[in-house]
């Protein structure tokens, strides 16, 4: 087949829109920068239709907050209607078992199948790590979309044992396309599970050597510690394409992995959501096309994205223009600032010639190593004079310094603590890795005796990030009963006894799976504490200033929504009442204490069981493939990378035939649901010397 035939849209070709980060809602209360994200799923959803793709494809994070405000749902459902719905018709069959592919509704089907709606555009997407399934129902803003029939959510894996990927089956003409998925899930467990085989991915039985295999997964790409990520090489190998989110750099060209042979394409985000260098790279999406076992991936640049510029300056490389000596050396470091930001913006006009859907004031980021006796100077009257060229006046320059190098060692950054939160936000760190940084950092003055770093930093991203007051309370009580118990089962008594057998019991089970045990268990008890209070779901959707006024501890005016008092909530003062007839509070039943709670119900428990376990395997063995040289085409021209042909040895025998066209919206939609779940899936493996036999488990 030549190169050719892939690049022309025919009745066998998908063609497949490739989006990943989006991060709807991100800053959406900025004066300046509050309809970027919008903008920019406003431009990826036209292009879809302008290219008239057979469905989008999305890698995660749609929305950037878990609980997106009723503009970012209500902009994003207009968007999608305006675009997806209509009357042009799929071309496409779904041949898979779709009540195993769409789990998560009571609507079991692909939306465009759905008699009651009208599809376009089909969107299939994951979840990422900021809109993840939370609550006692494991629901998140996905599932809203995909009950009002505007998105396909998969990948969704209800499991804390073991994760079965099942792929949804299409077919386009003679081409074949199986679309495998998988949702975020915390790194470190799902890293221990692909180490302990508890990972499987299916493979249709029939032709498997025919099929074209996707992959979208939503996890650590880059190595941030030893299990804190996913290798390339966890992954099986007959895969032909992954389609990487969760990193935000954009590293749209595929890029093949020659131990395990296949291709890998990294969107990248969106929008930039911290000013690091990754997200100064030029933003793409990709329109994907594979007929057969080929495909071409053309990178289309996005016009509506906010420029980024950013620059590192050292302020000792310099010597020659000031010195920590040097007169007035503060105004003169601050006037070479202002040159260096001058020159950003003189180069960021230049490159907006000709882009008028570009947003007029970039992001300008300049990082000031002020180390070898320098001072930094006042960045609020400096970001004064940028403050209408600008999008980010307040944060343009960032200081840092390095501590002295020492002989023989590598010269580290010195963590200012007093600036540790700000750095943060503007950085786009985890609430997790500033409290396991912080400890690490003052590990020689102060340790936590009681609780765990991993504990704790979960407990506070559950606070910060899921608004889950009672979170910390909950794991220092819980940790607290259990260390007592522990203490009085040994018969420790003394003080120093007491000390050392607390150090020995938490030391344990660090980093061990009896820990992440506690702290889902303690998590579960949180959430069990709140239901039992009748406060509402903070998993519902609402947004920063809505209130809550399903709680009956306390019927005081709503709380504030700074991280102040108000974050408190009303637990102690509900106890109280405010004594104002209606806004009294009843009185909690003596019964109602800890030990009921531990025993309350285990649904929330189980869900959160189910997005915090174990995670899986190392590199697989070699496998028989052959390269074609024009397989792989993309747009730019130096870039022609020859993808692989599987020889998968024997053809397994068929089960079930699929027709080759789609009739939209047909009355056969449930008849051929039914008549495709006999397609059989091969857990079997033609090398009897691999590790790994026996990972794609039959469906029965």
């Amino acid at each position: 087949m030549s190169s050719e035939s892939c690049t022309l849209d025919d009745e066998d070709t998908f063609k497949i829109l490739i989006a990943t980060d989006v991060h709807l809602g991100y800053l959406e209360k900025d004066a300046i920068r509050g309809s970027d994200t919008y903008n920019t799923l406003n431009e990826i959803l036209k292009c879809a239709k302008t290219n008239q793709v057979d469905f989008i494809l999305l890698g995660g994070d749609l929305f950037h907050e878990n609980k997106p405000t009723r503009r970012c749902l209500h902009t994003c459902i207009s968007m999608m209607r305006q675009y997806c719905m209509g009357d042009s018709p799929i071309h496409f069959n779904i041949l898979s078992d779709q009540t195993v592919n769409f789990n998560t509704t009571q609507f079991p089907w692909v939306n465009y199948q759905d008699e009651n709606l009208n599809i376009s555009v089909p969107v299939f997407s994951i979840h990422g790590n900021h809109d993840d399934p939370t609550g006692s129902e494991g629901l998140c803003a996905l599932d809203l979309l995909s009950a009002s029939g505007l998105v396909n959510h998969f990948g969704h894996s209800h499991s804390v044992e073991r994760i079965e990927i099942s792929p949804i089956l299409m077919q386009k003409g003679n081409t074949k396309l199986a679309l495998y998925g998988l949702g975020s899930i915390p790194d470190e467990r799902l890293h221990r599970m692909f180490v302990n085989k508890q990972v499987t991915m299916l493979r249709p039985k029939e032709d498997q050597d025919q099929w074209f295999n996707l992959f979208t997964i939503h996890q650590n790409r880059s190595k941030h510690g030893p299990t804190n990520y996913i290798p390339e090489q966890f992954l099986d190998d007959f895969v032909d394409l992954v389609v990487w989110g969760h990193e935000h750099e954009c590293l749209i060209t595929p890029t093949r992995n020659e131990q395990q042979l296949f291709y890998v394409t990294q969107p990248g985000s969106s929008v930039a959501t911290s000013l690091s260098p990754g997200e100064a790279a030029k933003k793409h999406i990709g329109l994907l096309r594979v007929k057969g076992r080929k495909m071409n991936l053309e990178k289309i640049p996005l016009d509506t994205v906010r420029q980024f510029f950013i620059q590192d300056l050292v302020l000792s490389d310099h010597q020659d223009l000031f010195t920590p000596d040097t007169p007035n050396v503060t105004k003169k470091i601050e006037n070479f600032c202002h040159a260096k930001v001058i020159e950003m913006l003189e180069e960021a006009e230049r490159e907006r010639l000709g882009c008028p859907h570009t947003p007029e004031k970039p992001l300008i980021r300049l990082r000031v190593d002020y180390s070898g006796g320098f001072e930094p100077f006042n960045m609020s009257r400096f970001s004064q004079k940028f403050v209408d060229r600008v999008a980010n006046p307040k944060d343009i320059v960032h200081f840092l310094r390095r501590r002295e190098q020492k002989e023989g060692v590598k010269d580290e950054v010195h963590v200012d603590y007093g600036r540790l939160v700000q750095t943060a936000a503007v950085e786009g760190l985890r609430v997790e890795d500033l409290v396991k940084q912080y400890f690490e950092a003052a590990e020689q003055t102060m340790q936590l005796s009681l609780l765990t770093e991993q504990g704790m930093g979960k407990a506070i991203q559950e606070f910060v990030d899921k608004d889950e007051k009672d979170a910390i309370e909950e794991l220092i009580t819980y940790q607290l009963e259990k260390t007592q118990r522990h203490l009085f089962a040994r018969g420790v008594t003394t003080e120093q006894d007491i000390d050392a057998e607390i150090k020995l019991f938490r030391d344990s089970k660090k980093n061990t799976t009896e820990e992440e045990t506690e702290i889902r268990e303690a998590m579960s008890r949180a959430k069990a504490h709140r239901s039992e209070r009748g406060d509402a779901d903070p998993d519902v959707f609402h947004g920063l200033g809505d209130v809550n006024m399903d709680s009956d501890d306390d019927m005081a005016p709503p709380p504030s929504t700074s991280r102040g008092r108000g974050a408190r909530g009303g637990r102690g003062r509900g106890a109280r009442g405010r004594g104002r007839g209606a806004f009294s509070a009843e009185p909690k039943p003596a019964s109602r204490g800890r030990s009921q709670k531990a025993s309350a119900p285990t649904q929330s428990r189980n869900i959160m069981q189910a997005f915090q376990a174990t995670p899986q395997k190392p590199s697989w063995a070699g496998s028989s493939r052959s390269y074609a040289e024009d397989d792989l085409i993309i747009d730019d021209p130096d870039d022609d990378i020859p993808v692989m042909k599987t020889s998968y040895g024997t053809t397994r025998t068929a089960s079930s035939s699929s027709s080759s066209s789609s009739v939209k919206h047909s009355s056969q939609s449930q008849s051929q649901s039914q008549a495709t779940k006999g397609i059989q899936f091969d857990d079997s493996s033609d090398d009897d010397d691999n590790p790994f036999k026996g990972r794609h488990q039959a469906r029965r």
